[in-house]
């Protein structure tokens, strides 16, 4: 969701704040401001949209920044429109305390009510504004001890950094439930709700757990307990990612950079085979009566790629799987105990929803395992075995090379998780070459680029589509149909190609293109008989088949030929043309592909 920079040292403060701003943009925002020291004092700019206006805005004004502290951030609006008075940062009353937030105060009406009956003005519709309200009224001297008091009467989910006119060269930032990362450089510390915002900086950090407090100063960083305040030792990572992965390079998008990425995130994958962190899976999987279900949890693309996940470790494992979107499965009381795992899916480790349903599986004595893109995150820290996607950073919010590297996860964990049940033969060796190839004709397909663009130039101006496939292309269809949606605008739905005739047929005419995934496997002549029946109502198909299928050729108006591989392997060689797909049309309508309206990159909040 929203983005939080902050800094202290000896840099131009303004400069460092924009920066920062500028790597996390893809977070999804409609306000973005700054707070920083000038000979004046604490100065707060900020403006509505993107973050060019402030940029204008503080050309205008010709601000030319300061050294001290300062924060930043890209608000999405919760509560209150997107307007000049409820961006970020907010003001105390007396204008000597500053706060940016990320996050929601459940209890901030409550809370607003009593501070204006002590005499505190409200200027904004946020919740966010009672934060430093709260820090004005505890200040004795110590703004540290003023945040942690005012930080146990918030109810709900918060990251915070805070700063005053009385220490000109300290930020407090807290953390509950949303992330928080700080970056040590010498003489300067840098903090961010996201590790790209700090990479140009620093590849030194630590996150804050939750409930920690750290006081941040050039000298130092200090880390609390904010309930007890007690003293937490804290130890810095070193992050593999460098500044050249958050550049888009070369392309015009960061979407078109990250699926031109996926075959070096395969052959990588290929290369280390499964890499898992904490606890071994073996440890589980002993005996053939040691585990009895596996339920994984994810939301959105993540959701999509444990539906396939699903169908490759029941088929390989002959355990039962259950797929939950993970804001549903903490109120359905599920049925977890000792012989459970549940794995958590999630490119950013952060998603709440995921964090939420893992901490109740743990509760349940359930095991707790995580697949993830970002080492140190939420996530995986939370569980007790971690399977690392490794794809390197995804900026754009429509995510590609985070699902395709999921899927390859799960496909190399249940491979695994068969050969220590004694139910695969193939070996490591076999897997390995498997992927290998798989990267290679990743790379294959990426050549249709301008075959896709000029269909995409087709039926960019369609008003719907339809997204059709079978077993585990289910699951491919669902996130073709998001990816289109997401940064198109256009409206796009998928199912089951043989559910269509419990509804869907009803869409079908000649404004509606039907788009099949058609794999030479078992139900390849039920989908076939599907594509008939759309054809016979005057639907336009584009049908995704395999190298040599002549047959999908005389019915379908459009075929994208794919290279030939195994049941689950083909179903990563399926989703590239739709993201391309869904690149070319949103491209061709004008959309800001990279940040498509209303949404954003990480949804920390439920």
């Amino acid at each position: 969701m929203c983005g939080i920079v902050g800094y202290v040292g000896n840099r131009n403060t303004v400069d460092v704040l924009v920066e920062g701003l500028k790597r996390l943009e893809y977070r999804g925002y409609d306000s973005a401001g700054i707070c920083f020291f000038t000979e004046g004092g604490m100065a707060v700019k900020k403006e509505v949209g993107k973050l060019i206006q402030l940029e204008k805005k503080l050309a205008e004004e010709k601000v030319g920044g300061g050294t001290g502290a300062g924060i930043g951030h890209t608000r999405w609006a919760t509560h209150g429109e997107p307007s000049v008075r409820n961006a970020h940062p907010h003001l105390d009353c007396s204008g000597r305390f500053s706060v940016v937030h990320n996050g929601i105060i459940e209890n901030h009406a409550v809370l607003k009510r009593q501070l204006e009956e002590e005499g505190h003005r409200f200027v904004s519709d946020t919740d966010t504004e009672v934060i430093v309200h709260l820090v004005e009224k505890y200040f004795e001297g110590d703004l540290g001890e003023a945040v942690r008091r005012a930080s146990l009467e918030l109810e709900g989910s918060f990251a915070l950094e805070v700063m005053s006119a009385r220490v000109p060269d300290e930020i407090v930032a807290v953390r509950r439930g949303s992330p928080l990362v700080i970056g040590a450089g010498r003489g300067e510390q840098f903090i961010a709700s996201d590790v790209p915002a700090l990479i140009s900086h620093t590849r030194e950090v630590f996150w804050l757990e939750e409930g920690e407090l750290a006081i941040v100063r050039p000298e130092g960083v200090r880390v609390l307990d904010s309930i007890s305040g007690d003293p937490v030792r804290k130890a810095f990572q070193h992050v593999a990612w460098d500044a050249q992965q958050v550049e888009k390079g070369p392309f015009p998008h960061f979407m078109l950079k990250e699926i031109y990425e996926q075959p070096g995130v395969i052959m990588e994958m290929a290369r280390r085979e499964v890499l898992f962190q904490g606890a071994p899976p073996e440890r589980r999987f002993a005996g053939a009566d040691a585990v009895s279900q596996i339920y994984l949890v994810a939301c959105g693309t993540s959701w999509h790629a444990a539906l396939a996940g699903k169908r490759m470790i029941e088929k390989m494992t002959r355990l039962r799987v259950e797929v939950d979107i993970a804001s549903e499965f903490r109120y359905r009381e599920p049925i977890l105990d000792s012989k459970t795992i549940t794995i958590g899916i999630s490119q950013s480790g952060e998603t709440a929803d995921t964090l939420a349903a893992l901490q109740l599986a743990a509760e349940k004595q359930s095991a707790v395992w995580a697949i993830c893109n970002v080492a140190g995150s939420s996530l995986t820290r939370m569980a007790e075995t971690v399977f690392y996607t490794q794809a390197g950073p995804e900026i754009g919010v429509a995510s590609t090379k985070a699902f395709t590297s999921q899927l390859v996860a799960l496909y190399q964990l249940a491979c695994h998780l068969a050969e220590v049940r004694g139910t695969l033969p193939v070996s490591a060796q076999e897997r390995k070459d498997q992927l290998s190839a798989l990267a290679k004709q990743v790379q294959e397909i990426l050549q249709k680029d301008e075959e896709i663009r000029a269909l995409a130039s087709e039926y960019c101006q369609k008003r719907d589509f339809l997204f059709m496939g079978r077993g585990i292309h289910h699951a491919i269809a669902l996130e073709g149909a998001l990816k289109l949606k997401e940064i198109s605008y256009i409206h796009a739905e998928g199912y089951p190609a043989g559910e269509m005739k419990h509804g869907p047929i009803a869409l079908i005419d000649r404004e509606m293109p039907v788009v099949f995934l058609v794999p030479q496997d078992a139900v390849y002549e039920k989908v076939l008989g599907n594509i008939e029946e759309v054809r016979a109502r005057g639907g336009r198909i584009i049908a995704l088949a395999e190298v040599g299928d002549e047959r999908v050729a005389t019915k379908a108006h459009h075929v994208i030929y794919l290279p030939k591989n195994n049941t689950f392997l083909i179903s990563v060689l399926m989703t590239i043309p739709l993201q391309l797909l869904a690149y070319h049309i949103a491209l061709q309508k004008g959309c800001d592909v990279d940040q498509p309206r209303n949404l954003a990159k990480s949804v920390t909040v439920e």
